[in-house]
């Protein structure tokens, strides 16, 4: 929700650092050393060298990323309601990317994909409610409030189910 608005942020607070690494360090190199940090996009726009590896390598971490974290909070201090919660929110992921990436090819394949759409991304990333900072916040609502961490995941998967069905119901609209 919130991700296509601070990505412009995002750009101009890294641009500064991505120009001081230069052609010396890959924007692959940066996606597969500190893929959390989003820099290696912001790399590969301002050296001209994003390539569609690089926004598969980046995508797939991210999601690697995304699973890890949580099931790293749950099962540091495991439980019952943290290990249901966990499973919830791990399904409404799985759901959260089939919604998305399926809408993304099918954009793609009518010539609706981010080429097209003036996204600065590789890949078309129909909007959902949760995103990549709405995620970053509940990670670190995770890490601050680690005892509130069963409801807190509850409520992201929540808020991650809705998303899903803003892109079924945007499809149902105009596919």
């Amino acid at each position: 929700m919130f991700g296509d608005l601070l990505r412009d942020l995002k750009d101009r607070v890294l641009a500064p650092v991505a120009q001081t690494i230069g052609h010396n360090v890959s924007p692959l190199a940066i996606s597969l050393i500190a893929f959390v940090a989003g820099l290696d996009g912001t790399l590969a726009r301002l050296q001209g060298r994003s390539s569609d590896l690089g926004a598969y390598l980046d995508l797939l971490l991210d999601f690697a990323v995304y699973a890890a974290l949580p099931i790293a909070l749950v099962l540091g201090q495991p439980s019952l309601p943290r290990l249901v919660a966990l499973g919830f929110l791990l399904g409404t992921f799985y759901l959260n990317a089939a919604s998305w990436m399926c809408l993304a090819a099918i954009l793609e394949r009518r010539g609706r994909g981010a080429a097209t759409s003036g996204e600065r991304t590789r890949v078309t990333m129909p909007p959902g409610l949760v995103a990549g900072t709405e995620t970053i916040l509940f990670y670190t609502a995770f890490m601050l409030w680690p005892a509130q961490a069963a409801p807190l995941l509850v409520i992201m998967s929540g808020l991650v189910l809705v998303g899903v069905v803003q892109r079924v119901l945007w499809a149902h609209h105009h596919l």
